[in-house]
């Protein structure tokens, strides 16, 4: 019976007889020797050394015939690599040809540019670096929906078709729903609110759609979310949990995917400083002090932007940074004011540093139904559309909040990437729709 097993765990299997199952990646050759680098998913490639002397002829011929991606099953004897530690080899023994794959492979062994590999999505996918952000996120995936359930939060999916907005009309989808109107949802807050209502603490985790036409690296136009929402919430206690939620995305990706983070070159340091946690928390008003003191253009009342969040981060250092307390003309109708001053809200942004820009945004919302209702009047927004939201402050209503944290930013910030596009398996930006 053969030993199957994964290229990612031949070391444990030195000097003994193991079987390949995977796709040919490269390959060369030196005199009367082939050299076939093989991969099969997992993290890193094999090198898969076929020698006359160690196969049979039919094996050895076959091996010179191969194409790029052909299928294959590869059985021989794993040794170390004799120059380099902690790395294998196989010796081959014997080889077998599920799939010749064609000659014409789009994607070869130079560079390529993004337009290019974006055409070539389904295949770009299979080269180690696109593998090796694949099982990280997969991972942070893992940690995120651990996290919160281990903290006693209860998953619960809120629709995709919604009758109204959540972050504004301007970056609606449209599509048609029977005899109305209905959109792709920009967030699951609304619904998670309802949650936080029945259960307590409750989290939405899922695909969110925002028609923004912007060719940033930062945005996608159909991207994932994580939104958790708690009862009896605090500003404060909101900033913790997301500091906590992040710091722990940080450690486990650092203990669970380090060879991927090996293999995209990340600067480790970076990550185990956000995985110690300890963010600073800034108020609104500092951060505008800060940035006019260090040459930017921004005024009190001003959203802060791409340079204003990268230079926020430059500041503190590389760590990642709180703001807290926007002005409330900035914010969505839901926020809650400050009490003390109701010129601002009780909202919280956390700042990624090394140019990430925000991860995290979130804050308390208004529990108050005139307050709400007021507020979705003065927004121009249809106030039948929100009689069910309205009814959470009508029925038992108690201060409450949350945030959401995007993951495909997240996930670009721990693997060290320069762009979103590279974060999910079919990034859908506003020129693509395809594959």
């Amino acid at each position: 019976m053969k030993n199957f097993v994964r290229i990612s765990e031949v070391g444990n299997f030195v000097d003994q007889i193991v079987t390949i199952r995977g796709w040919l990646y490269n390959h060369r050759s030196s005199g009367k020797i082939r050299f076939l680098e093989l991969r099969d998913g997992s993290v890193g490639t094999l090198q898969a050394v076929v020698a006359p002397s160690n196969c049979s002829e039919q094996a050895f011929q076959t091996s010179g015939d191969l194409t790029q991606e052909s299928s294959v099953i590869v059985t021989g004897k794993v040794k170390k690599h004799p120059k380099k530690a902690d790395v294998y080899e196989l010796d081959v023994t014997d080889l077998e040809v599920e799939q010749k794959a064609d000659a014409n492979y789009p994607i070869s062994h130079k560079e390529h540019g993004p337009e290019f590999l974006m055409q070539q999505r389904h295949l770009w996918l299979r080269t180690p670096r696109q593998v090796a952000i694949a099982r990280t996120r997969a991972s942070i995936v893992k940690s995120i929906r651990d996290f919160f359930d281990n903290r006693g939060f209860v998953l619960m999916d809120a629709p995709i078709l919604t009758p109204s907005a959540c972050e504004g009309t301007s970056t609606l989808f449209e599509t048609n729903y029977f005899d109305e109107k209905a959109f792709l949802t920009q967030s699951g807050q609304l619904y998670g609110e309802v949650g936080a209502m029945a259960l307590g603490k409750t989290y939405v985790f899922g695909p969110t759609f925002r028609a923004e036409k912007s060719k940033t690296r930062k945005h996608l136009t159909e991207f994932w979310m994580v939104e958790p929402e708690i009862a009896f919430w605090s500003l404060e206690e909101n900033m913790e949990l997301g500091e906590e939620l992040v710091s722990t995305i940080a450690k486990e990706s650092l203990t669970r995917c380090r060879a991927e983070l090996a293999v995209l070159g990340r600067d480790i340091p970076k990550l185990e400083a956000v995985a110690k946690g300890g963010f600073p928390r800034v108020h609104y008003d500092e951060c505008v002090k800060m940035l006019q003191a260090n040459g930017m253009p921004v005024k009190w009342g001003d959203d802060f932007g791409a340079p204003e969040e990268q230079k926020i981060g430059d500041l503190f250092g590389g760590q990642p940074v709180w703001i807290h307390h926007f002005p409330k003309e900035i914010k969505s109708f839901y926020f809650k004011a400050d009490e003390n001053d109701a010129r601002y809200a009780l909202g919280c942004d956390l700042i990624a540093p090394e140019g990430y820009g925000e991860v995290i945004g979130g804050g308390i919302r208004e529990e108050d139904y005139e307050t709400l209702r007021e507020a979705v009047i003065k927004t121009g927004l249809k106030l039948e559309d929100y009689e069910w939201y309205l009814d959470l402050r009508r029925y038992g209503s108690v201060p409450h909040g949350g945030f959401g944290l995007g993951l495909e930013r997240t996930v670009a910030w721990v693997c060290g990437l320069d762009h979103v596009r590279e974060t999910i398996a079919f990034p859908r930006m506003l020129n693509y729709i395809r594959p």
